[in-house]
């Protein structure tokens, strides 16, 4: 690389030939380059003279100033950003950028003091003046209800935030889980209903009975239960719990790239099943699941007389 030699005071063609280069320096490095960078490049560049051109870069908004363990650091800034933070010192740009990095998961104040390197009073008044510029928001997250992240302003929070559709002001939505629960287990029955009615061979019924997570995600759409926007992972969530409960039974296959629902070339298809034949009245007795069964005796430590499950069975 060439080094730009330049006197202690730099004339307006030397200065704009530094500050093109920093920026190049910028371009090359997205992450941000240090003042060591910029020294190696340009070793016969005064401080004085480096720190003149980097001021100047700052104070138009071409660059963006934050701290790492190393250090200070400068990067490129985007036409966009710059507008934004027009007229804001350097301060408030530099949490700024820090919620910008943080990108949808946000962060918390605590992380944002000890990445700025500025005292927790300096950051909530900056971050107080953000928000009163819708620039950032603040998110209460799901893990501590007591905290909150911030991230900018138009930033749609990330699922491990908000805790997703199964989440509405921190509250676990329960019943809105077994309605869909519910819902998807009757697409499946109907399914499995329509194959069996088909009267062709016991493998095509079997084969045909079988839904994708995306024909599963449209019904559920179609019935307007929801007053979020569920997603096909929203979905599938739901399907697996039916598969833990057994009343749902899941294969994968191969598909065509470009196939709806399908991820790297494969496919999940799920099916409702139903028990081949019910289960007979000793099973459905306390007794038929005991793991203690074959300890269980009168007299024993533990006794039919004694058995609080036998007990609430029988009452029941």
């Amino acid at each position: 690389m060439a080094d730009a030699k330049v006197k202690k005071e730099c004339d307006p063609a030397d200065a704009a030939m530094i500050e093109n280069r920093i920026k190049e320096l910028c371009i090359q490095f997205p992450q941000g380059i240090t003042d060591h960078v910029i020294q190696n490049d340009m070793p016969h560049l005064e401080p004085t003279q480096r720190a003149m051109v980097i001021n100047k870069l700052l104070s138009v908004g071409q660059l963006d100033l934050l701290r790492n363990s190393s250090g200070l650091l400068y990067r490129m800034k985007d036409a966009q950003s710059a507008s934004k933070m027009k007229g804001s010192d350097n301060q408030e740009k530099l949490v700024y950028q820090i919620i910008e990095d943080a990108g949808n998961k946000g962060i918390w104040t605590r992380d944002m003091r000890f990445k700025s390197n500025l005292p927790l009073t300096e950051v909530n008044k900056i971050l107080k003046n953000l928000e009163s510029k819708k620039l950032i928001k603040a998110v209460k997250s799901v893990a501590a209800s007591k905290k909150k992240v911030y991230m900018l302003y138009n930033v749609q929070p990330d699922r491990s935030v908000t805790g997703g559709a199964w989440y509405s002001d921190q509250d676990f939505e329960s019943e809105f889980v077994e309605v869909l629960n519910q819902q998807c287990f009757k697409f499946l029955q109907s399914k499995a209903e329509v194959a069996r009615d088909s009267k062709q061979s016991p493998m095509i019924q079997r084969n045909s009975s079988f839904a994708t997570s995306h024909e599963v995600w449209k019904y559920i759409c179609e019935l307007g239960i929801s007053k979020v926007d569920l997603s096909m992972e929203d979905i599938e969530t739901i399907l697996n719990t039916l598969i833990y409960d057994g009343k749902v039974e899941m294969t994968i296959i191969a598909a065509k790239e470009g196939t709806v629902g399908s991820v790297d070339g494969q496919m999940k298809l799920f099916r409702g099943v139903n028990p081949i034949i019910q289960p007979t009245g000793l099973v459905k007795t306390p007794c038929g699941l005991c793991p203690v069964f074959d300890e269980c005796h009168e007299g024993g430590e533990i006794s039919p007389s004694r058995c609080i499950y036998m007990t609430e069975w029988l009452n029941f």
